[in-house]
């Protein structure tokens, strides 16, 4: 737990040097840096998807998480609860843009799952500290454009990381390569639609499809307990 403890504080440090740095940045930088961001986002995520979607055993389950999620989403209205928290923080800025983007690129991906299933099951904790290490500068980046308003974004991937954690804990054999590949399927595809957001190409309410995230960790649940 202690190395999950440290990516989440990577984010924050991350996000803390980004926020002091924008400080001194003039407007058309941050601009630049939006683009960037967006760029490497929709470039890392559409990378993400189709990577893992060549190991997937289950080639439409992405799409129904991504349905389903993005109804539930709705439902819940989740990018407007989340407009209004960022709003009340930031004064009206876009921080939900940046905090949907920073989670996506900060929990979604091998080293953000694997890496809390190989620290519980064998003690190595060489992914966990890769991932750290590019959070801290994904952060920085992150940060400099939107305000340390993103650094909540720590604390999800701690909640995120200790939930892998815990189930590697609790059932060594749920926690398997089918898992992960169909996750970074679903995380890929929102990691794409973010980078479009940041790139006000389109604005997918990235934000409503964030449940898709665990639908398929509840598709394996299901499937281990009907024995298929």
């Amino acid at each position: 737990m202690l190395y999950i403890l440290i990516n989440a504080l990577a984010v924050f440090l991350g996000c803390a040097i980004g926020a002091l740095a924008r400080k001194g940045i003039r407007e058309k930088y941050i601009t630049v840096l939006n683009t960037a961001m967006g760029l490497a986002a929709l470039v890392l995520g559409v990378n993400v998807a189709i990577a893992n979607m060549q190991k997937s055993q289950f080639p439409v389950l992405f799409i129904f998480c991504l349905a389903l999620g993005g109804l539930i989403g709705t439902v819940l209205r989740l990018d407007q609860r989340m407009d209004r928290a960022t709003a009340r923080v930031s004064g009206g800025s876009n921080l939900a843009e940046g905090i949907t983007t920073s989670i996506l690129l900060c929990c979604v991906g091998t080293l953000s799952m694997m890496g809390p299933v190989l620290c519980a099951l064998k003690g190595d904790n060489t992914y966990l500290m890769t991932c750290a290490t590019l959070n801290l500068v994904t952060m920085i980046v992150i940060a400099s454009s939107y305000g340390f308003g993103t650094a909540v974004t720590g604390v999800v991937v701690f909640l995120w990381q200790s939930a892998f954690y815990g189930i590697a804990h609790m059932s060594e054999s749920f926690i398997s390569d089918e898992l992960v590949a169909e996750t970074s399927v679903v995380g890929g595809v929102l990691i794409a639609a973010a980078g479009l957001g940041v790139l006000n190409i389109k604005d997918c309410k990235t934000i409503n499809l964030l449940p898709a995230l665990v639908l398929p960790m509840l598709f394996f649940l299901i499937k281990d307990g009907l024995g298929l």
